[in-house]
C-alpha cells in the first residue's frame, strides 16, 4: 500500500463523512450540554458505520452482487425516511420547549444514533464497488482510514454544534431537525 492508496482513502473518507458531519452538528445543536464521553460515542458510532458499510459493499461485490444491485434503488428512500423521522421528532421536541439535557427530552438515544449512523453511511455501501479490486486486507485498511477520517470530522462537527447550541436553546433543536430532514432530501435527490 503506497501513499496514493492512503490519500485516496482519506479523500474518500472525507467525502463520505460530510453527511455524518452535518448530523453531528445537528445533534450537538439539540443537546448542547453533551459531554465528551457521549461526543466520543457519537463520532465513534458514525465511524463504525462508515467502516462497516464499505466492507459490506465489498463483500456483496464478491458474493451476492446481483441481489445488491437491486437493493441499491432503495438506499435513498431508507436514508430519507430515517432522517425525516428523526428530524421531525427533534422539531416537535423543540417546539414543545424540551431541551436536550433533561430526562424527558433526550433525543440522542442509542437507537436514534444507530438509525442516524445507518442513514448517513448507507451510501457508503456503493464504495464497496469502488474498492472491489482491493484484496481483503486492503479493503479493510481503506475502510479503517475512512472510519478514522469520519471520527475526526464528526468530532469537529459536534464541537461546532455544541458552541452554537449552547447559545440558541430550543431553537437549535428545531434547526437541527430541519438540517436532518434537509440531509435526507439531499441524499434522496442525489
Amino acid at each position: 500500500m503506497d501513499g496514493m492508496f492512503v490519500l485516496n482513502s482519506i479523500l474518500l473518507g472525507a467525502g463520505l463523512a460530510m453527511d455524518a458531519f452535518s448530523v453531528s452538528i445537528a445533534n450537538a445543536l439539540a443537546e448542547p450540554r453533551m459531554g465528551r464521553r457521549k461526543m466520543g460515542a457519537v463520532a465513534g458510532t458514525y465511524a463504525l458505520f462508515q467502516f462497516a458499510m464499505p466492507v459490506i459493499g465489498w463483500i456483496c461485490v464478491h458474493t451476492i452482487v446481483n441481489r445488491f444491485s437491486s437493493f441499491r434503488k432503495f438506499i435513498p428512500w431508507i436514508a430519507l425516511i430515517l432522517l425525516a423521522f428523526i428530524g421531525g421528532k427533534m422539531i416537535a421536541e423543540g417546539l414543545k420547549g424540551r431541551g436536550g439535557d433533561d430526562e424527558e427530552g433526550v433525543v440522542l438515544t442509542a437507537g436514534v444514533l444507530a438509525a442516524q449512523g445507518i442513514a448517513t453511511s448507507i451510501d457508503a455501501l456503493s464504495v464497496g464497488f469502488t474498492i472491489a479490486e482491493y484484496a481483503a486486507h486492503e479493503a479493510l485498511f481503506s475502510a479503517a482510514i475512512i472510519a478514522a477520517v469520519t471520527f475526526a470530522i464528526c468530532a469537529v462537527g459536534l464541537r461546532i454544534g455544541k458552541m452554537i447550541g449552547t447559545r440558541a436553546g430550543n431553537k437549535a433543536q428545531i434547526v437541527g431537525g430541519l438540517i436532518l430532514i434537509a440531509i435526507g432530501l439531499e441524499i434522496f435527490f442525489r
